[in-house]
């Protein structure tokens, strides 16, 4: 029997594999998918994500992967351009990334690997094992082999928006809103930038970023009512936008396309109650918001680190697990609520400027703060 089982090794799921197996847990880590592979992203981590990395070890392996820093951004809205100030000369580190899944999903599992726990790639959940009410473990087979049932005294939903976790145990959401936008995004050779870049025309948004082996990735997106025509001719309807940023069509149209386009209008906004009897959710299964703002993986980051230690504290006895539980589910949203309500409003609106990234920026910076706070409080992590 394992101490925790998690389902999904991805930006939620390994780190809390690994943070758990730090503590000395028995730690199983699923994932139908093997590593390195690719997944839908925003790619971006955003400063306090990437203090996480630092925190826990790991931003040297990511670095080491030649993925370039990102210390400016550019906003624009129509005519006015706007650069946010950089972080403080104190805060734990001045540069975000945007990494390539293949790249950042592969070192986030060696990390948990090396930590100690348990890896099962190609490993399909095919049902989660419940007594009751309370979660007991899964049942699930690899790819030509035959179906088990492991049991754990948790079992982690950290397998995304359509978790099989999440849809087993059928949580509470609450302050949920419909979707607001949709996107589509490729990799582009030949294409000069200076950090990364958000362009905001009306009705339409353009996002612009470096990322590995010196291509850019460059999304275009819009409301999502325009979702549907848009799809009935994705390059051609993807070039005309560009178009409508005039800086980014001009580079778009003079570079070299790399891969296939993928894009979505999939985006719910929601909370959901992440833990109950022998279950918890972490990442995209307990709380989703429009991918406008970049904010996943870093969420992600946070909500395994507040995850992992509510479980430790009460695996350990230091308090009852229900009650490191609950205080789990109020951090998440003291920080992710300020956030959350910043980029539904920033999707939701059909002509931005600035100003309506004014509580966006605060509500990061309250969420650098926190995680400086965590770190301060925190006895030295294990490497």
């Amino acid at each position: 029997m394992y101490d925790a089982i998690v389902v999904g090794a991805r930006c939620a799921g390994s780190p809390t594999a690994m943070l758990l197996a730090r503590q000395g847990y028995r730690v199983l880590l699923l994932d139908k998918s093997t590593f390195p592979s690719d997944i839908m992203s925003t790619h971006y981590i955003h400063q306090p994500g990437v203090a996480m990395l630092k925190r826990w070890g790991v931003l040297d392996a990511l670095r080491a992967t030649n993925c370039p820093p990102i210390t400016k951004v550019t906003l624009t809205f129509g005519d006015v351009v706007f650069n946010p100030p950089p972080p403080p000369d104190d805060a734990p580190v001045q540069e975000a990334f945007c990494p390539r899944r293949t790249v950042l999903d592969k070192i986030l599992v060696d990390a948990a690997v090396e930590a100690g726990a348990e890896l099962r790639e190609g490993f399909s959940v095919r049902e989660i094992v419940m007594d009751g009410d309370r979660v007991t473990g899964v049942r699930g087979a690899a790819k030509g082999g035959a179906t088990v049932t492991e049991e754990a005294r948790i079992v982690i939903g950290a397998d995304g928006l359509h978790s099989k976790v999440a849809a087993a145990v059928k949580p509470a959401e609450y302050d949920t809103k419909p979707t607001f936008t949709f996107a589509y995004y490729s990799y582009w050779s030949d294409f000069p930038l200076d950090g990364a870049e958000l362009h905001f025309p009306e009705g339409r948004y353009a996002i612009v970023f470096p990322t590995h082996d010196g291509s850019a990735c460059v999304g275009i997106g819009g409301l999502t009512e325009g979702f549907h025509e848009f799809r009935k001719d994705i390059e051609g309807n993807y070039l005309k936008e560009a178009d409508a940023v005039p800086t980014v069509g001009e580079r778009v149209r003079g570079a070299k396309r790399l891969e296939r386009f993928v894009g979505t209008n999939d985006q719910p906004n929601y909370f959901r109650k992440p833990y109950g009897p022998g279950w918890a959710l972490v990442g995209d299964a307990g709380y989703h918001r429009d991918l406008v703002t970049g904010l996943g993986i870093t969420d992600a980051f946070r909500d395994a680190q507040l995850l992992a230690d509510a479980i430790d504290d009460g695996f350990a006895e230091r308090r009852p697990l229900d009650e490191a539980m609950t205080a789990y589910e109020q951090r998440r949203n003291e920080v992710a609520k300020p956030l959350y309500d910043a980029t539904c409003d920033i999707a939701a609106a059909e002509k931005l400027g600035p100003e309506q990234f004014a509580p966006f920026a605060v509500a990061m910076q309250a969420m650098q703060t926190m995680m400086v706070e965590m770190a301060d409080a925190e006895k030295e992590v294990p490497a």
